[in-house]
């Protein structure tokens, strides 16, 4: 009677436990761009393209669409502090010391911020990871700010991308689009 009863429990237990339903795709789903492109990719699927470079940079955000909607003044406010993307604040790992903008930035993982305005952003990198929004955010966690000019691109783009481009030998673009504002972030390695 008493493995009877266990066996009831246990089976009840399960069907409750896988009626829950599971949650819906994320609406801005999680992205990664490396620097050099396609790091990983090639690490596994290509060594030879790549040899012994190891990474350098790994940026980690979501991507939320535009959807007809004015995004830079209208959804992401100017003058105000975002978290570049959606959910939870974009993170970027550089490999190795770096220097942006003259300013050395030591290799670690750091929470990645923007202050847009229409004509001029503020990147920010802070030491305050894991955070949903900018709710929490504190300008004492910083330890990069650093000021890009705004472009405009040709083509609109409907969700928020980040990615790396090589501009020289020594030096990578992070390339922030959306919409069609272009911010370009120099990265020297």
């Amino acid at each position: 009677m008493k493995k009877i009863t266990s066996l009831l429990f246990v089976l009840l237990f399960s069907a409750t436990a896988f009626s829950q339903k599971l949650p819906g795709i994320d609406k801005s789903p999680m992205d990664m761009s490396y620097y050099p492109n396609d790091f990983a990719h090639d690490r596994k699927f290509a060594p030879e393209k790549i040899g012994d470079l190891p990474a350098i940079a790994r940026v980690i955000y979501s991507r939320p669409a535009k959807k007809d909607r004015e995004v830079f003044g209208g959804m992401v406010k100017f003058g105000n502090v975002w978290r570049m993307g959606a959910n939870e604040a974009a993170e970027i790992k550089f490999y190795r010391n770096v220097p942006i903008q003259g300013k050395k930035v030591k290799a670690g993982t750091y929470a990645l911020y923007a202050i847009p305005n229409a004509d001029e952003w503020t990147i920010i990198l802070s030491t305050d990871l894991d955070q949903w929004g900018t709710y929490s955010y504190t300008e004492d966690k910083d330890v990069l700010r650093v000021n890009v000019p705004v472009k405009q691109t040709d083509e609109m783009v409907e969700n928020f991308t980040i990615q790396f481009v090589k501009s020289t030998d020594n030096e990578a673009v992070m390339r922030i689009l959306w919409d069609r504002t272009l911010i370009e972030v120099p990265i020297k390695f």
